[in-house]
């Protein structure tokens, strides 16, 4: 497989991630880092030995196919709309942007343009997910029913040391965290159907935990405790809650409930974890991982202790996947169908009323081990 160079727009904290893990992959190589501070791009390419250039002269590199974007969500739609005008094929950090209407431009551009859009979260891929995902097409639990997903905590004003991004139309915990859960959801079930929520804000301001602005209050201007029905085209509904208003629970991350028992998924935001069944009895077995390649801890994490991180397999598999002439598993159709539920969700918490969307997708083809495998050098 010939290697596809890759530009990155966007210097800042998650693209170090990009940049440590794209050489585990076949097809990429990294050869440019751009960012609208200058300063930044140099520093960021000096680390990883790549060229810093500004924006425009990145767009116009020749050594460049495809352009990562890794800027804040705000900037998403502007900025991979620069990349396929540039004739370049575009990856988007989540979400790929912040409402529908901008979603379908892109999609007219890129069919217009003959260029591909894939976007993260790319966790979906991860081994304990696809493991969870051959159990569910094995029919060991049976037809699934019914589901609950679940992302409660209290918030990056804690830890984030300039968060008010995160408390500003286009992001809370639906658009913020919400892509993993639902990219997990279509990874399992398939498009959705429509959708009702009930959302709310706890308080009209936070206060950053942390950093030099410790103590600073911040607005809240979108819903930071989302609660919401999920009907699938499959007849499954799903409850679904993001929320930045709970300081504890012990919900679990992920539960399938099928007619032959219960399946027990770990959390969408990390590749790997534990991935567990219960039978019709009640009797609870934890399922030994399988040999998949992005189930495999590569990483020490400070809180959560070792990690599986594969970041940039999304794009490994858009790149193959343009190579092979085949659908992307992080395809702008199932990217654009996640922007179309998370944004119905929070108009109807607006509204009061059930939203049937207006898009769909298919569900992506399962990831085994070998095709994991294959991805990787």
């Amino acid at each position: 497989m010939a290697n596809l160079g890759i530009g990155i727009i966007g210097a800042g904290n998650i693209s170090s991630a990009y940049l440590r893990l794209a050489p585990l992959f076949k097809g990429l190589e990294v050869r440019a880092v751009a960012d609208v501070n200058m300063e930044a791009a140099t520093l960021r390419a000096e680390e990883f030995n790549v060229k810093a250039q500004s924006v425009d002269d990145l767009l116009a590199n020749k050594d460049v196919d495809v352009v990562i974007n890794l800027t804040i969500p705000d900037a998403h739609y502007a900025v991979t709309k620069r990349i396929l005008e540039a004739g370049k094929h575009a990856y988007s950090e989540k979400p790929l942007v912040l409402t529908l209407e901008q979603g379908k431009t892109l999609r007219d551009l890129a069919a217009s343009k003959g260029l591909a859009v894939g976007c993260a979260p790319d966790t979906f891929l991860g081994g304990a997910h696809q493991q969870a995902r051959a159990i569910l097409d094995e029919g060991r639990v049976g037809t699934v029913t019914s589901a609950v997903a679940c992302v409660q905590n209290h918030g990056p004003e804690g830890w984030h040391p300039s968060p008010e991004f995160f408390f500003l139309p286009g992001a809370g915990p639906m658009l913020d965290l919400g892509p993993y859960y639902i990219a997990n959801l279509i990874n399992f079930l398939g498009p959705v159907r429509r959708v009702g929520a009930i959302t709310s804000s706890q308080t009209p301001t936070r206060t950053i935990g942390s950093g030099a602005r410790a103590g600073q209050e911040i607005p809240v201007k979108t819903p930071t405790n989302i609660h919401a029905l999920l009907e699938f085209h499959n007849g499954t509904v799903v409850n679904l809650t993001t929320s930045w208003d709970v300081w504890h629970h012990k919900r679990n991350h992920f539960e399938l409930y099928g007619t032959e028992g219960t399946l027990y998924v770990p959390d969408p935001n990390f590749f790997g974890g534990t991935v567990e069944v219960a039978d019709k009895a009640g009797a609870l077995t934890e399922v030994a991982p399988w040999d998949h390649p992005f189930g495999i801890p590569n990483q020490e994490h400070p809180k959560h202790g070792a990690l599986a991180n594969y970041r940039t397999a999304g794009l490994a598999d858009m790149v193959a996947a343009l190579q092979g002439g085949r659908d992307a598993r992080c395809s702008l159709e199932r990217t654009l169908h996640g922007v179309d539920v998370m944004t119905a969700c929070l108009t109807s918490g607006e509204t009061g009323g059930f939203v049937t969307l207006t898009t769909t997708c298919t569900r992506p083809a399962a990831l085994s081990p070998d095709e994991a495998r294959a991805l990787l050098v």
